[in-house]
């Protein structure tokens, strides 16, 4: 089996739903139970860490990424299997992008909307083949969804770079499609991902 290494976008707090928090810790599990690594910002606080804490205890290979001057507001993990410390936003994204086969999208805020959303138009501009894949964690990312529809259908974005975004409601099912995406020849099309036909 290849030891894919998976990226994971997510909030640095925790949000008000507890099915968030299960939802970091479901990513996790699926991760160790398939053999995989995890690379994230490397900070302590909200979904991040949790998803970070619970991998390693699960014996994962963790990556963090986090820049200097974060290091203070969202205090890295402990004991990660390696942690890099860049100068800023931009080669954080850019080391997540070198190093990861494949990304999870799990709730979080406009930082991680804003990371999730370069990968997504740096597959369609063919600058990577990794496909990125959201967790729709009651129905958390509907309203993004949503506003991809209307782009579409305004004309700003053509309807195959909308279906590229992959998105299920399980960790299991999320990284079933990624998996099938990244050993694909090229990304797929994926029109049932938003119900748009």
């Amino acid at each position: 089996m290849t030891e894919f290494k998976v990226c994971v976008f997510c909030g640095s707090r925790s949000g008000n739903n507890p099915a968030y928090t299960d939802a970091a810790h479901a990513v996790a599990q699926e991760l160790a139970s398939r053999g995989m690594q995890l690379v994230f910002g490397g900070g302590g606080t909200g979904l991040m860490g949790e998803t970070a804490r619970t991998a390693l205890d699960l014996g994962v290979s963790v990556t963090g990424i986090i820049p200097t001057f974060l290091i203070n507001q969202e205090t890295p993990v402990e004991d990660l299997s390696e942690l890099l410390v860049v100068a800023d936003m931009h080669e954080r994204k850019a080391k997540m992008a070198e190093l990861s086969d494949m990304f999870v999208v799990l709730p979080g805020g406009i930082g991680t909307m804003e990371e999730a959303c370069e990968m997504i138009t740096g597959n369609w501009i063919g600058l990577y083949n990794k496909p990125v894949g959201f967790l729709n964690v009651n129905g958390f990312f509907d309203s993004f969804f949503a506003f991809l529809k209307d782009a579409v259908d305004a004309g700003f974005m053509p309807v195959p770079c909308y279906e590229r975004a992959i998105v299920d409601n399980t960790a299991a099912g999320l990284l079933d499609k990624l998996v099938s995406a990244r050993c694909a020849p090229e990304l797929p099309c994926n029109a049932d991902c938003f119900g748009h036909k």
